[in-house]
């Protein structure tokens, strides 16, 4: 009895070993497919998933390649899209800018509802060739960014590669398809800058021409590029002056996001105060609420006009606030955070440096909500909650000192 015994545990641990093995090596395989998937390109597996990725399945849909597709906001239009029907291809180069482990977990959550991203840089042209000749995309949602304002002290070049250069690489794509696909693409509310007037709430004809940051000014520079475009190739064209968008799997990058895990850990945040001893406010937007926004701007978007090279006649040219036209201080935002996690943050207040954020947005989202519809409906307390809750459960309370965020 005992020796059938141990027969049947040496059989099975001998079987989980195998299994084991069997597992580890179907990983490293799919990460070394993984890890060389840009030069396998040409590929009919790879070919076939991006077709059945961008595959329309309602009657009316569109087809729409999202850039930054692993990104916090661009994953959550990308399901969006998918879950009405709409054919959806992301792209992403999965930069470490920060742990590129989250941005693995959403694009793991993008596969299952059967959107596939392909892992490579705008500004590869070949790339961009190949995608626009295998898929006639019928709108771009050009999401993918670097952003931040504090890492453009230390690495400008980083924020003309990715915000400037690889804008023009897609447009110059655009401009070149039959037809030429609509463009939805993520400007941003720093764009406002120095506010001279005291002028508030921001508007879309406000002066956008003194940024306070790199990451501004490369935004500014590229409404300045998108709407040259418009003009000479017939692109139609939308920007979205994003403010503090906010949620479930946002940027680790962010003050909230650092906040709740110092909270938890027992560290201190720190707290940015102006000079005169004002506290920052922000323009909070629910990331639910802004994914309403954007595909609300995709299906307002009007065609393209021109063929090629060709411009036929004059293409829509627009920009939108999507804010929540609601500003709340930071130290509102972390007692908020305390309430939810009945914990108390101890904080140090600094004062702020001449080159970071601004000191207060304010977004006057009326054009959006005239032209689009736009009606944010998630206050800060609520969107808050469910943030906790999301943090809570993905990086899990007892053990978060050991995660990478």
């Amino acid at each position: 009895m005992i020796r059938t015994s141990r027969r049947s545990f040496s059989s099975n641990r001998t079987i989980f070993l195998s299994a084991l093995v069997l597992v580890t090596l179907t990983a490293s395989i799919l990460s070394f497919i993984d890890s060389g998937e840009r030069f396998l390109y040409n590929s009919i597996s790879w070919e076939t998933k991006i077709r059945s990725s961008a595959h329309i399945r309602r009657p009316n849909g569109i087809s729409v390649l999202v850039t930054g597709a692993a990104g916090f906001i661009g994953t959550h239009v990308s399901l969006a899209l998918k879950s009405r029907g709409d054919g959806v291809l992301g792209l992403d180069n999965f930069d470490n800018y920060y742990a590129p482990s989250l941005k693995k977990t959403r694009r793991a959550l993008l596969d299952i509802h059967g959107v596939f991203i392909v892992d490579g840089d705008i500004n590869d042209r070949r790339l961009l060739a190949v995608l626009f000749d295998t898929i006639a995309f019928t709108h771009v949602m050009h999401l993918a960014a670097q952003v931040g304002v504090q890492y453009a002290v230390e690495n400008p070049y980083a924020y003309v590669h990715s915000n400037v250069a690889s804008l023009v690489t897609l447009l110059e794509r655009c401009k070149s398809a039959d037809p030429q696909p609509a463009i939805v693409w993520a400007s941003s509310g720093s764009v406002y800058g120095v506010n001279i007037n005291n002028k508030v709430p921001f508007s879309e004809s406000d002066r956008v021409d003194r940024p306070v940051s790199i990451y501004a000014s490369t935004k500014r520079t590229g409404e300045e590029i998108t709407l040259t475009y418009n003009r000479v190739y017939g692109l139609s064209i939308t920007g979205l002056r994003f403010f503090t968008v906010y949620g479930p799997w946002g940027r680790p990058d962010m003050a909230y996001f650092s906040f709740i895990r110092n909270i938890l850990l027992g560290k201190p945040i720190t707290v940015y105060r102006a000079k005169n001893h004002t506290d920052l406010a922000r323009d909070f937007i629910y990331i639910d609420d802004v994914v309403k926004g954007c595909v609300a701007s995709l299906d307002t978007s009007g065609r393209s006009v021109g063929s090629g090279r060709s411009k036929n006649r004059t293409a829509p040219y627009r920009i939108f606030n999507l804010g929540n036209a609601s500003p709340v201080t930071v130290p509102t935002l972390v007692s908020i955070l305390e309430e939810n996690l009945r914990m108390k943050a101890t904080t140090n207040v600094v004062e702020m440096s001449e080159n970071g954020d601004d000191l207060f947005a304010q977004a006057n989202i009326s054009l959006a909500e005239k032209e689009l519809g736009y009606k944010p409906t998630t206050d800060l307390e609520t969107g808050l909650k469910e943030f906790v809750k999301w943090y809570l459960w993905y990086y899990g309370k007892p053990f978060v000192q050991n995660r990478n965020v």
